[in-house]
């Protein structure tokens, strides 16, 4: 365990931007499945739907710094490839 003050305190923030990582990663991994069950299920409707939303929520986590900008835009070419092609 730290001694320092400050490095306590350090333990303490990274503690919290691990949870708020850990919470934001998990709602994209959600989004995604919703789209790949809707691909899966050849429901271009409902996939359309997921990937609105999944696109949207990949680019907020973005944004926040979660992911790295080309790894955001890998995800989302990769799911509207996986629309397109029902």
């Amino acid at each position: 365990m730290a001694n320092i003050k400050s490095a306590k305190k350090r333990i303490l923030v990274n503690r919290t931007k691990a949870a708020r990582n850990k919470s934001i990663r998990s709602e994209v991994k959600t989004s995604i499945k919703k789209v790949e069950a809707a691909v899966e299920a050849k429901d271009k409707a409902a996939a359309e739907a997921a990937l609105k939303d999944a696109i949207s929520t990949i680019s907020k986590a973005t944004s926040k710094g979660v992911y790295h900008k080309n790894n955001c835009a890998r995800k989302v070419s990769r799911l509207s490839r996986a629309v397109n092609g029902i």
